[in-house]
């Protein structure tokens, strides 16, 4: 599947996944941009995340924003052709781990820690 398709895509599944979220939240994520990346980039990659990384969240946790001297813009990077090819080019699968990926990434934004994701069931 092209790239254009595969962002079509996960656009039209994170806006589902963020109108199926509670209105206090559903606000909160609104505030932070998705980004629809092919594959990580070469820095990405030289932080030590593995190549087949599906999402990535980056910036400062919901509230510590000013917790900084330089805050970074809060952003979730989702990488589409890994997620296309961890889902085997099945589009069901697919758009299943884009929403869950989305979901994982906001959910280190609102400040959950790995363990506090997968008690949501996001991992």
């Amino acid at each position: 599947m092209k790239l254009a398709e595969l962002t079509q895509i996960a656009v039209d599944v994170v806006g589902a996944a963020q109108r199926q979220l509670p209105p206090e939240i559903r606000q909160v994520a609104r505030g932070v941009a998705v980004h629809y990346e092919a594959t990580p980039a070469a820095d990405v990659l030289a932080e030590g995340f593995e190549p087949d990384i599906l999402g990535l969240f980056s910036g400062d946790a919901h509230g510590t924003e000013l917790a900084h001297d330089n805050p970074m813009p809060p952003q979730i990077q989702l990488y589409l052709e890994n997620l296309w090819d961890f889902a085997e080019g099945d589009r069901e699968v697919y758009k299943d781990e884009v929403r869950t990926t989305y979901l994982h990434e906001l959910g280190h934004y609102l400040g959950w820690d790995e363990d506090d994701v997968a008690a949501r069931g996001l991992e």
